[in-house]
């Protein structure tokens, strides 16, 4: 390996790798020094099939995905060797990748079939997936008219998540939210996101609230929101201008439950101003890997009475018990070992 010193420099020098060998024999070096490998498989169409060793796990710099933000995700729960809601979010990736004009390498069986096969390949029985659409590498120009064909990766995150029992702290997002074309779409333009959270994180929150233009209550940055009204109305906002969570979606199923033993009054999705939410008696986040997040203070507020809410914690058990033992046609079996 040679290297490359600059005048005015000083003593630093660049690393110039002459051949894949040298490269690799680096990655594995700082790879060797993590304890548990976190993203257990990977796979990529650009190399053509499932992906074990950590090193090897990227993506070109002239994919259209990372210089112009070019493409779609979606993720998957693993849960006691499950695919947790599989199809419900393949379905809404591939609306995501008509809306960004990202055609698909595959049909949704293929794909289907690929995050299976590399999940079993993963041995991972308890995390989750995440796999994305590209419009593909090809070169560095704002079109991508160049790139040759459309990209799909996946990969495995092992994560030993489990049920939240203990509430959190939101605050008030400033950062402008997303329009409602590219927020109605879960593409990987997430700046804004981002943003938001390191605000609530500045100011000791977990996460924060978007209010839209309107004045109505939209989402988290990357979960949806949910209400207990003082008279036990579970209340959603609407979809219109924001991101269907899959969760969530589930979430307004399953509730009917609460509504048939007396519990919960009604369940609905409609446009909350932020004081008919900040008179809510609970409220809690509600996304994939959570399933549930109660929310117990909002912008230094007590939400209700500041403790985590029965309703809450029904809701909490309704989604985890849907994850660990619902319908076969929504836990999918993972063939681990074939």
């Amino acid at each position: 390996m040679a290297s490359l010193e600059v005048e005015n420099g000083g003593d630093f020098k660049v690393p110039v790798f002459s051949s894949s060998s040298e490269l690799l024999e680096s990655l594995h070096e700082k790879w060797s020094s993590v304890k548990k490998q976190p993203y257990p498989a990977m796979y990529s169409s650009v190399y053509g099939g499932v992906i074990l060793d950590p090193a090897m796990m990227v993506i070109p710099m002239d994919d259209h995905m990372v210089h112009r933000g070019h493409g779609v995700f979606d993720t998957a729960i693993i849960l006691d060797g499950h695919l947790y809601e599989l199809d419900v979010h393949l379905d809404r990736f591939l609306r995501s990748a008509s809306k960004a004009r990202v055609a698909s390498p595959f049909p949704k069986s293929i794909l289907r079939s690929i995050l299976i096969q590399m999940t079993a390949a993963s041995k991972c029985e308890k995390g989750s997936i995440r796999y994305w659409l590209s419009a593909g590498p090809g070169n560095f120009l704002l079109s991508p008219a160049g790139c040759p064909a459309s990209a799909f990766y996946a990969i495995v995150i092992d994560d030993d998540f489990s049920q939240h029992k203990e509430g959190v702290k939101v605050v008030t997002s400033t950062i402008p939210m997303k329009s409602p074309l590219f927020a109605t779409m879960k593409n990987v333009n997430y700046l804004p996101n981002v943003l938001s959270v390191m605000e609530a994180e500045d100011q000791g929150a977990f996460s924060s609230i978007w209010i839209d233009e309107e004045g109505y209550i939209a989402e988290g940055p990357n979960m949806n929101v949910a209400f207990i009204s003082q008279d036990q109305e579970l209340i959603l906002p609407c979809f219109d201008k924001i991101l269907s969570g899959c969760t969530a979606l589930r979430l307004l199923q399953l509730a009917h439950k609460l509504v048939e033993q007396g519990r919960l009054k009604s369940i609905m999705t409609g446009n909350l101003i932020v004081e008919e939410a900040k008179n809510a008696a609970e409220m809690m986040y509600v996304g994939s890997t959570l399933p549930i997040l109660p929310i117990v203070t909002w912008d230094e507020q007590p939400v209700g009475d500041g403790k985590v809410g029965e309703l809450t914690k029904a809701l909490s058990d309704l989604l985890w018990d849907d994850m660990v033992a619902g319908p076969v046609t929504l836990r999918i079996p993972v063939p681990y070992g074939k």
